[in-house]
């Protein structure tokens, strides 16, 4: 994490996200911006927002959404320890996305395939004998 005298006061938003480890790109980043699935303040941004330490983030990752307070600022990409101090998620955040992972969890799949593919010989010599003695 940069020292204080060298810390930047405000940083790229796509930068940011970048660093704070929510999307391994930079590319990927800005399309999610672009996309709508991250809003800074409650509005939407573009990627060459800028960022300041106190602004809320709402970061949509497929079913969750994280809502953050920037606690720091980086332009460098540094471990997930130090990427971790780079923001605070919201009490409510937290407690939403564990409800929907419950919800997730305990819901039914939409589509279980039980067949087990082709029939094997046996299988089929087994058809053909069920068959055969239908036939009588």
């Amino acid at each position: 994490m940069p020292t204080p005298e060298s810390a930047p006061s405000k940083v790229r938003l796509d930068k940011w996200l970048w660093a704070a480890r929510f999307f391994k790109t930079r590319s990927l980043a800005a399309e999610a911006i672009a996309g709508g699935k991250v809003l800074v303040g409650g509005d939407r941004a573009k990627p060459a927002k800028l960022l300041q330490e106190g602004d809320e983030v709402r970061v949509r990752l497929g079913p969750y959404e994280h809502t953050v307070r920037v606690r720091a600022l980086s332009e460098r990409r540094g471990p997930a320890s130090v990427a971790a101090t780079l923001y605070e998620e919201t009490p409510g955040s937290t407690a939403a996305r564990a409800r929907l992972a419950e919800q997730l969890r305990m819901a039914p799949a939409a589509f279980v395939y039980e067949e087990k593919g082709r029939p094997t010989k046996r299988d089929r010599r087994e058809l053909d004998r069920f068959r055969d003695e239908r036939r009588k």
